[in-house]
C-alpha cells in the first residue's frame, strides 16, 4: 500500500492496535505450543483469533483511509457515514477524491453539483433511479464538483471476476493518478478504496 501523505498523527489508535496485535500474536503462539497434544480442539480459538483479527482490520483501514484523505478535505468523516449508509442499504456509489493530481482529462461526461460535501446530498445522488447515480462523484477539498462521471476502467487482468464495472473504474482511476476512489458494491454491500492501482476492503460496518 502507498505510504501516507501528510501529518497523520492518531497515536493512540496505533498504540491500541499494537496491543491488540500482540494478544493475537501471544494466542498464536500458545496454539503452536499447544497443537501438538492429543484430544485437544483449536477450533473455538481459531474463530476467536480470526475475529480479534477483522477488528484490527477494521480500525487500521479506518486509521489509513484517514490518512490518506484529511490532508485533502476536512470532510473525510462524512464521507465516511456516506460510505457506511450506502453499504448498509446496497446503494452501489463511486466518490473520487482528487488530491495533487488533477483529475480532469481522465473523466468524462460529469454533471455539475458544486456544493459542499454533506451525507444527505452524497447518499440521494446514489439512491436507485436517481438520474445521477450511475457513474461517480469528483469531491475537490470540501466540495462535490460534479457527479454522472464516467472512469477508465483498469485493464488489470489480475482483479478478480466478481469485481464488476465500479471496481474496475475505481482501480482504472486509481493507476492514472494519485485520487483516492471510494466503491460500494451494490450486490454485496461492501465498501473498499482504491489507490494507486490497489483495491483494499474498507471495513465500516
Amino acid at each position: 500500500m502507498a505510504q501516507p501523505n501528510g501529518d497523520c498523527d492518531f497515536s493512540p489508535m496505533l498504540i491500541s492496535l499494537k496491543q491488540d496485535l500482540k494478544q493475537v500474536s501471544l494466542k498464536l503462539d500458545h496454539i503452536v505450543n499447544e497443537f501438538d497434544q492429543e484430544h485437544r480442539c483449536f477450533l473455538g480459538e481459531f474463530q476467536r483469533i480470526a475475529m480479534m483479527i477483522t477488528d484490527v482490520q477494521t480500525r487500521a483501514a479506518t486509521y489509513y483511509l484517514s490518512c490518506y484523505l484529511s490532508p485533502y478535505t476536512s470532510k473525510y468523516a462524512d464521507l465516511a457515514t456516506s460510505v457506511r449508509n450506502l453499504a448498509d442499504r446496497h446503494h452501489g456509489a463511486l466518490l473520487v477524491v482528487e488530491r495533487n493530481d488533477p483529475l480532469d482529462a481522465h473523466l468524462q461526461g460529469g454533471t455539475s453539483i458544486k456544493a459542499e460535501i454533506n451525507p444527505a446530498l452524497l447518499e440521494s445522488i446514489f439512491y436507485p433511479g436517481n438520474p445521477l447515480h450511475d457513474g461517480a462523484v469528483l469531491i475537490r477539498t470540501d466540495r462535490i464538483i460534479s457527479a454522472k462521471n464516467i472512469l477508465p476502467l483498469s485493464r488489470n487482468l489480475e482483479l478478480p471476476a466478481k469485481r464488476g464495472t465500479r471496481h474496475r473504474a475505481a482501480v482504472g482511476l486509481s493507476e492514472l493518478s494519485d485520487a483516492i476512489v471510494l466503491v460500494v458494491s451494490e450486490e454485496t454491500g461492501d465498501a473498499s478504496f482504491a489507490i494507486k492501482g490497489e483495491l483494499y476492503p474498507l471495513y465500516i460496518h
